[in-house]
């Protein structure tokens, strides 16, 4: 690292890129009913528009994260800042559900591009004393994000139609390609090989899998032609994923999936607890954004305000979070996150009726904030904190993936659930019962869709507690001495698998 860079000024350049994504992504939560009703598709086509963004999104991060490596952080991630951007005014320019889902996959490639060159480029240029702090910010900022994403989301379905979640992209890209091109150091380099064959194993095992429990409800769970059933897909999906893994084992030139580097606990136990958190915040939105437009006939706006107290308090204690994560054992502040964040969502779906009085659907909403402000940090500067920086990319990478893997799984999962459950709750009727705009459901119809959304949530809430199982077997971190170029010794995690440097 040339010890000029200043890292805060990089960091900053990068987080309006990094915001961006975040608030695409609850945008098209509170928007979602808006599209199911204008573009006339069904829930399963608009949970699609989420699923084909999250799966082009996880598949490639291996090789993008490598690729900064090859060829620097920075020309990766305005490369995608690029495509992200153009990719963001397709979608709003879709006049189909699925021109839509496709303009969606193509946003999801630019987000791969993005997304590990941010935590590459914070485990390069922080040194690991001042990493909770930088990852404190980029909690700060997924905080804020879900405050403005859901606010914004509903002033702009309401105003201008669901199309502006997506034309706001525009303007905001240029900015953050303006401020990335002045402020992101250019680092050194390292020369690598793309194990292609690694990466189409993934993406079909993973494609298969998403497809079977999204469309499984669709078929019944059966047959959905010849000898094909659902479950035969899902379990040929998880046969390649399997084979994926042996494949990067044996894979002795440069595997996509650096085994050695879940030799180290921490770094293991991280990329399983980031998954079940991925999994958690998916499952999360839909079903609260669907409960309050269709159930309780609120606009999108006012669906987006009863989520402020959750996106102002995580906002806030985020950053707050990153520097306690400096000065005590990170392990904790992750179980009590992960753990209050489980028991709010527990009662936000006990409190989810059809009558219950909204002002005191806000406290689950606060309490869910206290909890979500502590876990993003904690587990980031867990996984990456004894992290070579010349495996930066390849773990960053491995990192982001994971957590989009559970992201994925989550989408699709709580996909199959709001369909069983609108299924068992209100039968025969499910599909007019998902559209809005038809103005307050009937009483009888009121209560079952919001008994189906409530059942739904408890899908997030399992994640966040079964994470917080995870978190409980982390290894207290090690002291690490000297950092950046010339430093003494390397940390001592790092130091018996640590090559050597490449030169810039």
């Amino acid at each position: 690292m040339n010890q000029t860079t200043r890292p805060w000024p990089a960091l900053w350049a990068l987080v309006i890129g990094f915001f961006m994504i975040l608030v695409d992504t609850t945008i098209v939560s509170i928007a979602n009913p808006a599209i199911l009703e204008d573009l006339n598709a069904d829930l399963t086509s608009v949970i699609w528009v989420t699923s084909a963004y999250l799966l082009a999104y996880a598949v490639p991060l291996l090789i993008t994260g490598r690729l900064g490596d090859r060829l620097g952080p920075k020309r990766v991630y305005l490369a995608g800042l690029v495509v992200f951007t153009l990719a963001s005014l397709g979608c709003g320019l879709s006049g189909t559900v699925e021109l839509l889902i496709a303009a969606r996959a193509v946003q999801g490639l630019g987000a791969a591009l993005m997304t590990p060159q941010t935590m590459s480029v914070i485990t390069r240029v922080f040194p690991p004393n001042q990493r909770g702090a930088a990852m404190g910010l980029w909690g700060s900022v997924a905080g804020v994000a879900t405050l403005v994403g859901p606010l914004l989301g509903g002033l702009l379905v309401d105003s201008l139609g669901w199309q502006w979640v997506f034309f706001v992209n525009v303007p905001v890209g240029i900015v953050a390609f303006v401020a990335a091109w002045r402020l992101v150091p250019n680092l050194e380099t390292r020369v690598h090989r793309f194990d292609w064959f690694g990466v189409a194993l993934s993406g079909i095992g993973m494609f298969l899998v998403v497809f079977g429990i999204q469309e499984g409800e669709s078929y019944d769970w059966g047959t959905i032609v010849g000898p094909i059933t659902v479950w035969g897909v899902i379990v040929t999906g998880l046969v390649v994923l399997v084979g994926f893994v042996v494949w990067q084992a044996f894979n002795r030139a440069e595997p996509l999936l650096p085994l050695g580097l879940f030799r180290d606990r921490n770094f293991s136990l991280s990329n399983v607890a980031i998954s079940l958190v991925g999994l958690a915040m998916t499952a999360m939105p839909l079903p609260l954004a669907f409960y309050f437009q269709v159930a309780r006939a609120l606009t999108p706006t006012q669906a987006a305000l009863m989520l402020v107290p959750m996106a102002v308090i995580s906002g806030v204690l985020a950053q707050l979070v990153g520097r306690l994560s400096d000065k005590v054992d990170p392990k904790w502040v992750a179980l009590a996150g992960l753990s209050i964040s489980g028991l709010a969502l527990a009662w936000y779906s006990a409190l989810m009726g059809p009558d219950v009085a909204l002002g005191l659907l806000l406290l689950p909403s606060a309490l869910l904030g206290f909890g979500i402000s502590g876990v993003f940090a904690p587990l980031a500067s867990t996984a990456t904190r004894n992290l070579p920086r010349s495996q930066a990319g390849a773990g960053s990478g491995v990192y982001t993936m994971t957590r989009q893997v559970g992201s994925v799984i989550g989408s699709a999962a709580v996909a199959a659930l709001m369909g069983a459950t609108l299924a068992a709750q209100l039968p025969g009727v499910e599909a007019d019962a998902a559209r809005p705009g038809g103005g307050a459901l009937p009483v009888e119809l009121a209560a079952g869709f919001s008994a189906a959304m409530s059942q739904s949530l408890l899908l997030a809430a399992f994640g966040f507690a079964l994470c917080a199982v995870v978190v409980l077997f982390f290894a207290k971190p090690k002291v690490t001495v000297g950092w950046g170029e010339g430093a003494a010794a390397p940390a001592p995690a790092a130091a018996a698998t640590a090559p050597v440097a490449a030169k810039p």
